[in-house]
């Protein structure tokens, strides 16, 4: 099986997929109330509002388009608990996160 290279292909997006990206990108983290590290990524808990949970849809949607290497995993508990929100990936996907969230 070939490995996808650990890279944005920023053509996969259209003009108004890129500006939405954005939009998403400052959403989100406005929203991100806790970080964890894990072994090739983070897990970052958001606020547990429904749009939060929209915007994140949306965010995985698109993002997923132009860094096909990254796996999401969007986790809502019950009402008024926990969003998680878990981006991982092959080795040096974890120092890619930092880079393109701007973590640090």
């Amino acid at each position: 099986m070939n490995q996808i290279p650990l890279a944005c292909d920023m053509t996969a997006l259209d003009a108004m997929q890129r500006e939405r990206q954005q939009i998403l990108m400052r959403h989100f983290r406005a929203s991100v109330q806790e970080t964890l590290g894990l072994g090739e990524g983070y897990a970052f808990r958001l606020q547990p509002d429904a749009e939060t949970i929209l915007r994140a849809a949306e965010f995985i949607t698109i993002e997923r388009l132009c860094c096909p290497f990254l796996s999401f995993e969007l986790e809502v508990g019950p009402a008024e608990n926990q969003v998680w929100l878990r981006l991982s990936g092959p080795a040096g996907t974890k120092q890619f996160i930092e880079e393109e969230f701007r973590m640090g």
